[in-house]
């Protein structure tokens, strides 16, 4: 599986690299790896978040049971 970095996955969310880095700080979005200053995520790691945040009304993500 591609490893992405942090402006890799920006670019492909069309978000600022800095959302990403408040994400991480806050426990949010897909996990990630950090070696030294280093942050890589897993394409899948990706593709499972991406997952998780389909939604089918502005309520928020659907449950696991209507996936």
């Amino acid at each position: 599986m591609a490893k992405f970095t942090q402006v890799q996955l920006a670019t492909r969310w069309h978000i600022s690299p800095r959302t990403l880095e408040q994400w991480r700080w806050l426990g949010k979005g897909p996990k990630f790896l950090k070696i030294g200053a280093r942050v890589l995520y897993d394409e899948a790691d990706i593709e499972a978040f991406e997952a998780a945040q389909l939604c089918q009304n502005t309520h928020g993500p659907l449950s696991p049971e209507r996936k």
